[in-house]
């Protein structure tokens, strides 16, 4: 007999965006992002996340085109949206200079391995990750973000 339950794909995503909204508002994270989610699956939890975000006091950004860097492969968020949480007006217009600074290194032709590797060590900051651990994903050695899914 399987005693596994299905996973609720929506309360699932509602969860982690509860869950990082609440690490940004209380200060352990200057920067958090919802679960990559497809177009469809972001218009269903949009209004739920407005109402976490206004719950919490802090602010969202929806990006449909999340930085590249050393935290997940392109694969894992093409296609894809993630809403920003912060509380800072600050940290949002540092992520999107991260977005700018690397647009003009790629269109110069000086994005290079240490070019990104830099990029993700500030993005990685501003996610609020201790150098340990982002030393340990610039390594190489670590696989995409974990996410549940039905076939667990």
């Amino acid at each position: 007999m399987d005693n596994r339950q299905t996973i609720d794909t929506f309360s699932f995503q509602l969860g982690m965006i509860n869950c990082f909204v609440e690490m940004v508002a209380c200060g352990v994270k200057p920067l958090a992002i919802s679960p990559p989610m497809t177009p469809d699956d972001h218009n269903r939890v949009k209004t739920y996340s407005d109402r976490i975000v206004e719950g919490f006091g802090v602010n969202s950004f929806l990006e449909k085109a999340l930085l590249s860097t050393a935290l997940q492969s392109d694969e894992f968020t093409r296609d894809k949206w993630v809403i920003l949480y912060y509380k800072s007006e600050a940290v949002k217009t540092a992520y999107l200079g991260l977005k700018d600074k690397q647009t003009g290194l790629m269109q110069a032709g000086r994005y290079d391995a240490a070019a990104g590797k830099q990029l993700s060590i500030e993005f990685l900051t501003l996610l609020g990750y201790s150098r340990p651990v982002i030393d340990e994903k610039l390594s190489g050695n670590h696989p995409d973000p974990f996410m549940l899914t039905d076939d667990l």
